[in-house]
């Protein structure tokens, strides 16, 4: 026998509330995962609160200082690799580093930070990024913890800021004449601030194995590493 029409329309009615049923639930379901979802994100402020990392594609490290220090020297591939040398006061690099070819013996005795005509940082990566003072160098001396160490197979300083953050400076070396010298045993990376010391000097961060706490006068006409930092 068939079944009767009232049955066949009561399965249908079921089977419609059925569906009926089941469609709330998901659209139901849905709307509470996505105020769930919501709610989240909005408790996570990371997003909204975010501090850009790099400027001109150059990256920074807050480091708890007066100032944000680069993660790597200008002319440098990766935070460990030396980068290229500059003579004081001068924003291309060169093959010989001589008193006979220096731009600035004589021609520049103010701080240079933030002089694109003069700050190699200023000149080459452009926007904030500078040299950094010698009052600056000095803040990362007497606030941060040195520590010996090779990365990226060179050796250098992890320097580590009060609020825990860390940059590698590698053991550069200096160019002087045509030659490269102490590479790996010791750094020296120029500061923004005319010596006061030697008429045609400035001022340097210099460091070895066994020292780091030093800011040197040298001859501007020598090639040493430098390390930009932000406001």
């Amino acid at each position: 026998s068939h079944p009767s029409a009232s049955f066949v329309e009561k399965e249908e009615k079921k089977n419609n509330a059925t569906i009926i049923g089941f469609s709330i639930f998901l659209v139901l379901g849905c709307i509470i995962l996505f105020f769930l979802l919501k709610g989240c994100n909005e408790g996570d402020t990371s997003e909204d609160v975010h501090t850009p990392s790099s400027i001109n594609d150059y990256a920074y490290v807050d480091l708890g200082l007066s100032v944000k220090w680069a993660d790597r020297n200008v002319g440098a591939s990766s935070p460990s690799d030396y980068g290229i040398y500059f003579a004081w006061g001068e924003t291309d690099t060169k093959s010989e580093y001589s008193e006979f070819n220096s731009v600035t013996p004589d021609k520049v005795n103010s701080d240079i930070a933030g002089n694109k005509q003069y700050d190699a940082a200023r000149a080459n990566w452009g926007g904030n990024w500078r040299l950094p003072t010698k009052t600056e160098c000095q803040e990362l001396v007497d606030k941060c913890k040195w520590t010996w160490t090779t990365q990226g197979g060179h050796n250098g300083y992890k320097v580590t800021g009060p609020n825990g953050n860390s940059i590698f400076l590698p053991a550069t070396g200096e160019r002087y004449g045509s030659g490269l010298y102490d590479v790996g045993s010791r750094g020296q990376y120029w500061s923004a601030t005319p010596s006061s010391d030697i008429g045609d000097g400035a001022y340097y961060l210099y460091f070895d194995s066994n020292n780091y706490d030093c800011l040197y006068s040298n001859f501007r006409f020598t090639g040493h590493s430098v390390r930009p930092v932000l406001e």
